[in-house]
């Protein structure tokens, strides 16, 4: 079982610039659904995704993380964009 600090650590140096520009990352092991919940805050936002077992060691053991990659990106630029679309409002 891979160590949730871990996890966080590996997301964290894959991606630096996210607790740069305030983003919070969590991990939790969902016992329910057999994979990692993936946690980012900003501000207000919070938006999470869910990686796999399988992915998750592929990415701790350094094979593969592209599938972690996409999710982290993908969550960034959501967080990014819903903080525009709430400044544009006021």
């Amino acid at each position: 079982m891979i160590d949730k600090k871990e996890l966080c650590a590996k997301i964290q140096e894959l991606y630096p610039d996210i607790g740069e520009c305030g983003i919070d990352v969590e991990v939790e092991y969902d016992e329910t659904k057999q994979a990692w919940v993936v946690d980012l805050k900003k501000d207000k936002f919070e938006l999470k995704t869910f990686l796999e077992d399988g992915d998750a060691d592929k990415c701790m053991l350094g094979q593969q993380c592209v599938s972690l990659g996409i999710e982290i990106a993908q969550l960034r630029t959501n967080v990014e964009r819903l903080k525009a679309d709430t400044e544009a409002r006021f």
